[in-house]
């Protein structure tokens, strides 16, 4: 897959874990403006100006194809060898939303290979490649919008996949588009067994599906971006079955998970025996995501020496997960967070070990437990937390070598740890701040009814639950019932407080 470089830098990282290099590749001076391809801007589409001047930049011996400032619209762009996508000052990179413009591809779907439409930009086995400037890529939404809801027809789509994958079907088999109706969304950049990637400077704004993947790759750097995608799924940078990574300076602004560690899903996984290791995150910061940093679900791969620093998060679930389920196998081992700071969130830190989301429901094929050891979090602030610590372990595999230092938590609203299933944890410096001394504002919901079962039917309780935040107060106004108490659970989980209709 790798072929020689014309030009690299290494970039050498020294973490708890150890030390690692990565190759960041460097271009020569030779440059290809889309425009002199035939590209114009505002509103004529140019793909075949892209194709082009990405194939003339390879020819060459590689250099950088120039989006010149303005808005430039296209369909998907494929990356060849030695090219450098570089967005000017001013450059806004539009894709379209139609799903012709994106042909189907080797690719993945949460976790599982298959042939898909392509990711609006896509590098298929290249090596030295980068997406640099301060331009910004801003996708058309509408339509994909429309596939954000998962109809019967994508649920079958993903009992497909979910078969595939268990029986170890040929991937080449593995056709998407052959479906009815199956809108499985594109990722909007992925590189898939790449080599040597650099992502430096530029801005997102939205995404169909994942915003950034690396895919069973090698050496790659993100840095310096700005970033605001809150779609369904829109995770921040999925690092998936690839080794030697720096992720730093970045600000995402996320839907889903924001900095995410994975390495495939189930058989696909093992099929593979690829895991991801050597993760550096540092100096960024998360305005709004699921988690800081996210492990899983799917890591059936392995996910290994992972290290994040000096990064914050202001509204989020956990700041550091591990979620896993009975089917996974894999591992987790030589994580560290140091010097992290959030703001109001569920749990600072969280190990999930019973995640199925909607692939529960069909057989086990196999079950495999994961096993995670040696996890660490030190000196980390909450403002407002659920729970400080909150470790759901597998009872057949329990984690083991769970170490937490000085972890700080402003006010606590369930408390400050609950742990079950895991075994050598030792917690030195768990602490909640004096009573009064760290204030927030709250919100009260209203809940009411004939009958909870009829609330929930009409989508009202699913609309309510998602906003509620830690701290927040819930009156549910039901005759008693199973579905109230679900109600409450749910309330409880989520780190908000169930009020009494009298208070």
């Amino acid at each position: 897959m790798l072929i020689p470089l014309l030009f690299s830098a290494v970039v050498h990282l020294e973490a708890p874990f150890g030390s690692y290099d990565i190759i960041e590749p460097e271009f020569g001076d030779r440059t290809f403006s889309v425009a002199e391809f035939g590209a114009k801007p505002n509103g004529e589409k140019c793909s075949e100006a892209f194709a082009a001047a990405m194939a003339a930049c390879e020819k060459a011996g590689g250099g950088s194809v120039v989006v010149p400032p303005g808005k430039w619209l296209t369909g998907a762009v494929h990356f060849r060898n030695n090219c450098k996508l570089h967005l000017s000052e001013g450059a806004v990179l539009e894709f379209t939303d139609d799903p012709a413009d994106y042909p189907e591809v080797h690719t993945t779907w949460e976790g599982i290979e298959c042939y898909n439409h392509s990711p609006l930009i896509f590098g298929y086995g290249v090596t030295n490649v980068a997406i640099t400037g301060s331009g910004t890529i801003a996708p058309r939404m509408d339509f994909w919008r429309t596939w954000f809801k998962r109809p019967p027809e994508h649920m079958k789509a993903t009992e497909h996949l979910y078969y595939w994958c268990s029986t170890n079907a040929p991937v080449e088999s593995r056709r998407l588009l052959k479906l009815d109706r199956a809108n499985m969304r594109p990722h909007l950049i992925q590189f898939n067994r790449c080599g040597n990637v650099l992502l430096d400077g530029f801005k997102i704004r939205e995404s169909p599906f994942w915003m950034i993947h690396l895919y069973h790759s090698e050496n790659c750097i993100v840095r310096n971006l700005d970033t605001y995608a809150r779609g369904h799924n829109n995770d921040g940078v999925d690092v998936d079955m690839t080794k030697n990574v720096l992720v730093e300076k970045c600000r995402f602004d996320q839907g889903d998970d924001g900095v995410v560690l994975k390495a495939g899903r189930n058989a696909d996984a093992w099929r593979l025996g690829r895991c991801t290791e050597n993760v550096v995150v540092r100096d960024c910061n998360l305005v709004n995501s699921h988690s800081l940093l996210g492990i899983g679900s799917e890591l059936s791969g392995g996910v290994r020496n992972v290290w994040m620093t000096r990064c914050t998060v202001e509204d989020t679930f956990s700041m550091l997960r591990i979620k896993t389920g009975r089917r996974r196998g894999g591992f987790v081992e030589n994580v560290y967070m140091d010097n992290c700071r959030g703001k109001r969130m569920i749990r600072v830190f969280n190990i999930f070990t019973e995640y199925c989301a909607q692939w529960g429901k069909f057989p086990d094929f196999e079950l495999r437990r994961t096993r995670i050891r040696n996890i660490n979090i030190s000196d980390c602030e909450a403002d407002v937390a659920a729970f400080a610590v909150k470790l759901n372990g597998d009872e057949k595999l329990p984690p083991s070598g769970i170490r937490i230092r000085n972890v700080k938590v402003g006010r606590a609203i369930h408390s400050l740890s609950d742990i079950t299933n895991c075994y050598d944890v030792d917690i030195s410096g768990l602490t909640l701040a004096p009573e009064g001394a760290v204030s927030f504002t709250s919100a009260e919901f209203v809940a009411e009814g004939d009958s909870a079962t009829e609330f929930s039917a009409s989508g009202s309780w699913r609309k309510l639950i998602r906003q509620v935040k830690p701290g927040d107060r819930v009156v549910l106004r039901f005759p008693p019932s199973p579905k109230r108490d679900s109600f409450a659970r749910q309330v409880y989980e989520v780190g908000g407080v169930v009020k009494a209709d009298n208070e």
